[in-house]
């Protein structure tokens, strides 16, 4: 068997919590100019957003019930601080503003709060997939 196709095999295997683990601690680690660790951090001090796939894209911050791709994004994004010292939270996709938050914590709790209450863990594959 190929190395390829081991690497595969062993990536089907993985469960939904093992890949946004995996996710987590990449971004957690920090080493790498896609976010700010203390934005991380603060979003990972929440149990509900924690279990979630998390998604960062020019310092945003947002969450997928899935694995895959294409995403599936629930609770909202935190944009980092504007020109008014305040965290914009923005919908799912940035759809509209929630508000605006003084803290990061403040701002997680916006999307945390923004779930839709039968969110759970991650599940395997993108959008669509079953």
């Amino acid at each position: 068997m190929s190395e390829r196709r081991e690497m595969t095999d062993h990536a089907d295997t993985r469960s939904a919590a093992e890949i946004a683990a995996g996710a987590w601690r990449l971004l957690l680690d920090g080493g790498h100019d896609l976010i700010d660790t203390e934005t991380v951090r603060a979003a990972h001090a929440w149990p509900r957003l924690r279990q979630l796939f998390p998604l960062v894209s020019h310092g945003v911050m947002y969450f997928s019930s899935r694995t895959g791709m294409p995403a599936v994004h629930v609770g909202g994004q935190v944009h980092p601080r504007g020109a008014d010292g305040r965290y914009r939270v923005a919908g799912p996709k940035g759809v509209g503003t929630l508000d605006r938050a003084e803290t990061l914590d403040q701002a997680f709790a916006l999307v945390a709060g923004n779930l839709p209450d039968e969110c759970g863990p991650a599940v395997l594959g993108g959008a669509g997939q079953v």
